[in-house]
């Protein structure tokens, strides 16, 4: 993860942004009073809470984890996908 201090940051914002959103990655924003923040595209702050939210309950974090144990062990079933006319 790339580490940029808040002045550099702040004066070069929107190439920043567009690197942070094009590359998919984290940037960390130093401080001199060490209040550092991560800034990340929204999309992947989306994922993040979504997936946060599904793993939060402990029956669902149960059955998504015996559900990627199963694939993993080729228990998998491939399925074609269905065009549906519109």
């Amino acid at each position: 993860m790339e580490a940029v201090a808040y002045s550099n940051f702040r004066q070069n914002l929107r190439s920043f942004m567009r690197k942070i959103n094009d590359d998919a990655e984290r940037m960390v924003v130093t401080t001199n009073d060490n209040s550092d923040i991560v800034v990340m595209s929204k999309m992947d702050y989306d994922s993040w809470m979504e997936t946060f939210y599904l793993m939060r309950s402990p029956e669902n974090k149960r059955r998504i984890d015996e559900a990627i144990e199963q694939l993993e062990n080729g228990l998998g079933t491939i399925h074609e996908l269905i065009e549906v006319d519109e």
